[in-house]
Parts: structure tokens; C-alpha cells; sequence
């Protein structure tokens, strides 16, 4: 029974502490939050995958020989699985979800609260936000209003809305446990919302709502033994989602641009400061220099590089950014067009041992030299490593390497080895050993 009335307890302390929250409804004198979720949960779906059986993902697995050696079935059946949606545009049918949810998906069906279950189309993908686009078609459907989750401070009330182990739509309530959380994946472009609410398997994709029932965030990660909650789980905010969303349908694909930068958190502050500037880049055309912090990116304030890094690789090519920057003492807006990525070129292809799975070239970004990953097999070594198709690598331990050949006598040294790695104009350290 303490268990079931803590979040009453919880809630009915907060509103007496903060008077702000007073307008939380009641029913029989009791603080509730059914009003709040009656308007937002219809709009929140259950989303049911099938993937590729093994020998669709794997050609080894469709050799008789193979099969029949690991004493393997003649046919295995296409797997299934289940994660959460949330409609944010009833008219056209939009579902937004997580792109790990639908990631080698053959059919998708979304399940509606009020049961009805629709075949849904893929729009587009993109791995890097973890954030993907279905359209349904179907009549009378409810949809979640977007929040503003730059709004977001650390303390405020959440709730997580999903299909956690597919035992039907359930909520769970905790706070905001931090803001910009990066690191969780190598794909360079997360800077989450950590929550305390529960977020157990089956709510990635699912809805994270203020207590106005507003979206905030999209469910996608948790940290704990056995996938399971232990506290810390973490969503997309809704602003990365929007953009995310906004290209999606209009490219099927997020194309990322180039603002011709490196840069690093602020000792003792917030903001990214610049650690260094392409030449003939479009910031080295807009007049920023090494040293100067990024405080805001378009009105909105910017705490870290990481946070800065994600909401650039959101901006479409050709697009107008405008930046806060602070020099010195002084402080001045800047404006800078986002620019195509430069062309990568390489020269044949090989692999190595230490590297196993990916395929590497000679190869060069703009003046830049290196070993370009031409391409990585999903679920090798070097993939759960954390190289990507397209990373040019530039250095082991921080020392420069131009070629395949320099990159396999830098990978014999004895201890740890962490790869340093250009992608897109993103620096990463990619530890392998």
C-alpha cells in the first residue's frame, strides 16, 4: 500500500512547497494526474515489428552446408517485436517512434488505445538522433500537442507513457534527473533528457509529457542490469524530434551540413567554445574565430558542445543559423548558412584484423587525410566498437595516421587504444582496446 499512494505523497509535498503547482486537478481532495493523461495517452501507441528471420540478415545463414553443420532448422520464422509511438499529426497520420524500434522492419502495425490495430508505412530513419517517421491512415485520431523542452529544468515533473514488456499502455512518473546527457551511442548526435521515470523495454518510442500533457521528449534509452529500470533513462527532446521529424518528411532522410567547426565545453560554465575553424568554411565566412563561445544557437540558449553538436546535425543543408557568441568581454550575433558536407575520396579497400568487420581505404576529407571506413558490418567487432560507414580516421592515441599502412602498425602497440575519428565535422575518440 506505500507503495501505490508514494506519488500522492510526493505530489501533495511539492504543492504545498511550490504554490505554481497548485493547479494540479484533485478528485475527492487528492492531487490526480488522470485529467492530464486522459487527453495525451489516446494519442500514444503500441507499435508491433517484423524483422528479417536470421538467414534474410545473414547470407551465411541460407547455405544448406552452414545450417546443417551448426545443426541450424531448414527455416527459422521472421522475428517479432514491440515498442511504443506516439501520433503527433492526426491529419496525415504521423507516428513518431524510435528508429531502433522499426530498425530492419518487413511490416510495421500500430495498435491505438482504443484497440484498433493499423498497418503503418515507414517515412524515414535516421540512426544518429534514434528517431524515425510512420504514417498510418485511419479516422478519429487523437495526437499528442508538442511542449518546449529548451523549457525543461531539472526537478520538473514528468511522465512516461508506453508499452513497457507488451503488457498494454502504462505510465510511470518521476522528474527530470539532468539535461544534456551525451555519450550513450558513437553516433555523435545526443544530447538527452535523464529522467527518473520508469522506462522499462517496450516504452522506446513512447511519450515523455510535462504535467500540461505536453510531448517533451521521445523515449529511447535506459541504463540498467538486464535492460531493466533502475532510474536513469533518458529521451529524445522534443525540439531535436521536431527537426528530426520536419526532414524526414520532406527527404525521407536527414542530410546533414557542414559549419566548418570543432568544439570543446566551457571549464567552469556553459556554452561551447570554438577549438578551431576550417578554412574556408561558411563559420570562417561568417567571422568566428578559435576561442569564441556559442551561448545560443537561434534564440535558444546552448549549455555544451555536445548539445550544440546535436542541434547542428539537425539543420538542413542551405539553411541560415543564427549564433550567440561571446569574444572577450564583448557579445554578437552571428549568422552562418549551413554548407554540404565535403566529399570523401578513397583509394581501394582492405581490412584488418584489429578492425574486424570494416572495410578501410586511403582516403581524404576536403585537405584532410586518413583511413576512410568504407564500410562496417552490423554487429562486428568494429561496429560494436563504434565506427560508422563514412568515418575517416585521422589518428590512434591522439597521433596522426594518413594511411591503411600507418593505421595497422599504430594498431600492434600494447595497452589501450583509443582511434580518433572525423565524421561528418565531428571529432570522436572511438576507444577500441
Amino acid at each position: 500500500m506505500i507503495r501505490v499512494f508514494a506519488p500522492l505523497v510526493c505530489f501533495a509535498v511539492c504543492l504545498a512547497a511550490a504554490p505554481a503547482a497548485a493547479q494540479l486537478p484533485t478528485r475527492d481532495g487528492v492531487p490526480t494526474l488522470a485529467p492530464v493523461l486522459e487527453k495525451v495517452t489516446p494519442a500514444v501507441v503500441n507499435i508491433a515489428v517484423l524483422q528479417k528471420s536470421p538467414e534474410e540478415q545473414n547470407p551465411m545463414m541460407r547455405d544448406p552446408f552452414f545450417r546443417r553443420f551448426f545443426g541450424l532448422p531448414d527455416r527459422s520464422e521472421p522475428q517479432i517485436a514491440a515498442g511504443s509511438g506516439v501520433i503527433v499529426d492526426a491529419r496525415n497520420g504521423y507516428v513518431i517512434t524510435n528508429a531502433h524500434v522499426v530498425k530492419d522492419a518487413q511490416q510495421v502495425l500500430v495498435t491505438l488505445k482504443d484497440n484498433r490495430r493499423l498497418p503503418a508505412k515507414l517515412v524515414g530513419s535516421d540512426a544518429g538522433t534514434d528517431i524515425a517517421l510512420l504514417k498510418v491512415e485511419g479516422a478519429n485520431l487523437a495526437e499528442a500537442r508538442w511542449g518546449d523542452s529548451d523549457a525543461l529544468e531539472v526537478g520538473d515533473f514528468v511522465l512516461a507513457i508506453g508499452n513497457p514488456f507488451g503488457l498494454g499502455q502504462t505510465v510511470t512518473s518521476g522528474i527530470v534527473s539532468a539535461l544534456g546527457r551525451s555519450g550513450l551511442s558513437m553516433e555523435g548526435y545526443e544530447h538527452f533528457i535523464q529522467t527518473d521515470a520508469p522506462i522499462n523495454p517496450g516504452n522506446s518510442g513512447g511519450a515523455l509529457v510535462n504535467l500540461k500533457g505536453e510531448l517533451v521528449g521521445i523515449n529511447s534509452a535506459i541504463i540498467g542490469p538486464a535492460g531493466g529500470n533502475v532510474g536513469i533513462g533518458f529521451a529524445v527532446p522534443a525540439v531535436m524530434a521536431r527537426a528530426v521529424m520536419a526532414q524526414l518528411i520532406k527527404f525521407g532522410e536527414v542530410r546533414r551540413g557542414r559549419l566548418g567547426i570543432s568544439m570543446q565545453d566551457v571549464t567552469g560554465g556553459e556554452g561551447a567554445q570554438i577549438a578551431s575553424v576550417a578554412a574556408g568554411s561558411p563559420a570562417a565566412e561568417a567571422g568566428l574565430r578559435k576561442g569564441d563561445v556559442v551561448t545560443a544557437l537561434n534564440g535558444r540558449p546552448v549549455r555544451g558542445s555536445a548539445e550544440l553538436r546535436a542541434r547542428l546535425g539537425v539543420v538542413p543543408v542551405g539553411e541560415t543559423v543564427e549564433l550567440q557568441v561571446r569574444r572577450g568581454s564583448d557579445s554578437q550575433l552571428v549568422k552562418a548558412r549551413i554548407a554540404e558536407l565535403e566529399k570523401r575520396q578513397a583509394v581501394g579497400g582492405e581490412a584488418l584484423a584489429e578492425l574486424g568487420g570494416a572495410m578501410l581505404a586511403n582516403g581524404q576529407a576536403g585537405t584532410v587525410r586518413g583511413v576512410l571506413v568504407s564500410e562496417v558490418e552490423a554487429g562486428s567487432p568494429a561496429f560494436n566498437h563504434g565506427l560508422r560507414s563514412g568515418d575517416l580516421i585521422v589518428g590512434v592515441n591522439q597521433r596522426r595516421v594518413t594511411s591503411v599502412n600507418e593505421l595497422a602498425g599504430a594498431l600492434r602497440v600494447q595497452g589501450r587504444i583509443t582511434l580518433n575519428v572525423l565524421r561528418g565535422e565531428h571529432q570522436l575518440a572511438v576507444p577500441i582496446r
